[in-house]
């Protein structure tokens, strides 16, 4: 980063290709634009690029005073999604007696062209404009000869036929690329492609990661491209299998058909009554936290290896596990603090396409949710070495029998909140008529959610009935055979249960009832 008298030398200097200055605080879109130029460096220079802001053109000081929000707003460019690949940067706050300025020191991007929201920005001498179709292919270039990652690599034996090509211009070019730039792009699909990272123009054919974005048969050329559904009865591997499912294709086909799948069922959600009038659903396994920890078990897996990404069910829990261990500057110490991408052009893709939110923060936001959601904390594993694995255990929540609301103390409130003037002969009427209600209970136990029927408690008849019946129905059965709610038949089986009249062995969807 830049000291102190640096920074006075630059300002004293004029603007250049690797230096901006603002007053503006509040112009992301400025901001974004110069400091995907600095990280293009179409003049292949070599040097950072500083974004400095408090300052004129004439290099005198604004007088702004920089605080929290604009220091993390500034900061948060880098992993908001909206520059691909994400910008090499830092930003730092530097006080002088005439106030203060915010310096964003960027680095020239090992994988150019870097886009901003589809647009590529260079830097041409002392301004920004968009690249020019010769600028892209000199970045272009300039990428290739940087290549370092397996996504990156060109897939030898393969031709732009190996690609679903109508996929491609349909679902993705639009997402990746402005409107009005590629409407008004001219070149090949090999060029286009070529210039966000997926054709190699060296050896004229297609790179790995566009083998697995888009390929017609990836499983050909990386024979461990797909995810491995399996629910297993019990708690280990040594259950029966009940059920199995392999997600193969493309990850633009496979991704949506894995998307729907977690939320019909895996996610699956029930309503928990927390007090005689009011429900919480919960679901066993939250379709967000599930989601992202199999999208990013996708995005980081080793695509070299020819292990395919787990994707395991049990009773008790949920495993994810893929080939390839932690990657580049993380460590188990820094996890999930410090970031690196095994696949950052997958990565790139996966973000444009809606699969991931934003860098950097999924961990956070799944550990909240299954938290709220009663699973506990997911459990990453560090220990396999050549593969990662995360844990995420059933929902507790999911499984109570509800009422974690003591009904009195609800009735206690309820009745505090009624407003001064309420009559109080209205007031001694339900009193009256609750204590009727109650009585009757101690003979009959009803739902409070029925008391709008002729006879409500009919409702323990029937279900008494329906149990005589078929000793193995389902509380789900009831509900549909008997056309109550899920409310009403869980409280009423409640209550013959604690009154001794029936009672449930087995487990929840293979036991069987035994009336008492």
């Amino acid at each position: 980063m830049l000291t102190q008298s640096q920074l006075r030398h630059i300002l004293s200097d004029t603007e250049s290709h690797h230096v901006e200055r603002t007053t503006s605080t509040d112009n992301m879109d400025k901001f974004c634009q110069a400091i995907c130029a600095f990280s293009n460096d179409v003049s292949g220079s070599g040097k950072n690029g500083y974004l400095i802001i408090g300052a004129y053109n004439n290099g005198k000081l604004s007088g702004l005073t920089v605080d929290d929000r604009l220091l993390l707003q500034i900061a948060n460019i880098r992993t908001d999604g909206n520059i691909l690949p994400q910008p090499v940067m830092t930003v730092e706050k530097f006080s002088f007696n005439d106030g203060d300025l915010l310096v964003a020191e960027v680095q020239p991007s090992e994988f150019p062209p870097v886009r901003y929201r589809g647009r590529v920005w260079v830097r041409v001498g002392p301004r920004k404009s968009m690249a020019t179709e010769a600028e892209v292919k000199i970045l272009t270039e300039r990428r290739l000869s940087n290549v370092h990652t397996f996504d990156a690599m060109p897939c030898l034996g393969t031709t732009i036929n190996d690609l679903d090509v109508k996929l491609i211009k349909k679902e993705f070019l639009p997402k990746a690329v402005a409107e009005e730039v590629l409407a008004e792009d001219k070149r090949s699909i090999e060029e286009q492609l070529a210039s966000l990272g997926f054709y190699d123009l060296r050896y004229d054919c297609p790179t790995n990661g566009a083998i697995v974005l888009f390929g017609t048969n990836p499983e050909r050329y990386l024979p461990g491209c797909y995810v491995q559904y399996v629910r297993f009865k019990g708690n280990d591997r040594a259950g029966d299998i009940v059920n199995e499912y392999k997600f193969s294709g493309n990850l633009c086909v496979v991704l949506p058909r894995i998307d729907t799948f977690i939320e019909t069922s895996i996610s699956q959600k029930r309503p928990i009554p927390v007090s005689v009038l009011r429900e919480e659903t919960f679901s066993k396994y939250p379709y967000w936290a599930t989601r992202e920890l199999l999208m990013n078990s996708i995005m980081h897996r080793d695509q070299e290896a020819n292990g395919a990404v787990q994707f395991y069910e049990y009773d008790d829990r949920i495993e994810v596990q893929n080939p390839g261990g932690l990657y580049g500057k993380v460590t188990p110490e820094n996890f999930p603090n410090v970031s690196d991408y095994r696949n950052p052009f997958i990565a790139e893709a996966m973000k444009v396409l809606g699969y991931v939110n934003r860098f950097s923060r999924g961990v956070y936001r799944v550990q909240k949710e299954l938290e709220e959601n009663g699973n506990g904390k997911a459990i990453f594993d560090f220990s396999l070495v050549t593969a990662f694995r995360v844990v995420e255990n059933v929902s507790k929540r999911y499984f109570e029998e509800g009422f974690g609301v003591n009904i009195a103390q609800e009735k206690e409130e309820t009745t505090q909140k009624l407003p001064r003037n309420y009559p109080e002969t209205t007031q001694k009427k339900e009193d009256k008529s609750q204590r009727k209600a109650k009585e009757t209970s101690k003979k009959h136990p009803i739902n409070v959610q029925e008391t709008s029927k002729k006879h409500p408690r009919n409702i323990q008849e029937k279900i008494l009935q329906a149990i005589k019946n078929n000793p193995f129905i389902t509380r789900k059965e009831l509900e549909i055979q008997l056309g109550y709610s899920h409310g009403s038949i869980k409280y009423h089986i409640q209550v013959m249960s604690n009154d001794g009249v029936i009672k449930h062995e087995g487990s929840t969807k293979s036991g069987k009832w035994i009336i008492l």
